[in-house]
C-alpha cells in the first residue's frame, strides 16, 4: 500500500513538472515569435527582426562610417521592419525608414 502511494505521488509530481515546463516553453515560443514578426507601431515592412543584422551589413558595407551606420540601420530596421535595397538611397521603398527624423530634422536612418 505504501509503495502504491509513493508511486502515485511521484507520478503526480512528474505530471505537474511536465505541465509547467510545457507552459513555460509555449510562453517562450509565443513571445519570441511575437517579437520576430509583430510589426512595430509605425512599421511598414515585414522583415523579420533576425534578418536586420545581415540586411544592415549589406546596406552599410561600402561606407567609411561602418559602426554608426550599423547602429542606426539596426535601430531603424527593428522599428520599421524594412531596409532599403542598395548601399545608399532607395529610401522610398521603406516609408517608415525614410520618414524617421532626428531632433534636428535630418534623416535618422542611413
Amino acid at each position: 500500500m505504501t509503495k502504491l502511494l509513493v508511486l502515485l505521488v511521484i507520478a503526480l509530481l512528474a505530471i505537474s513538472i511536465a505541465d509547467s515546463g510545457s507552459k513555460v516553453l509555449a510562453k517562450a515560443t509565443e513571445h519570441s515569435e511575437e517579437e520576430e514578426y509583430m510589426p512595430a507601431s509605425n512599421g511598414q515592412g515585414t522583415l523579420p527582426t533576425y534578418q536586420c543584422p545581415s540586411q544592415c551589413t549589406r546596406r552599410c558595407s561600402k561606407t567609411q562610417y561602418h559602426k554608426p551606420c550599423m547602429f542606426f540601420c539596426q535601430k531603424c530596421c527593428t522599428k520599421c521592419l524594412c531596409v532599403p535595397s542598395g548601399f545608399y538611397g532607395n529610401k522610398g521603398e521603406c516609408p517608415c525608414y525614410n520618414n524617421w527624423k532626428t531632433k534636428r530634422g535630418g534623416p535618422k536612418c542611413p
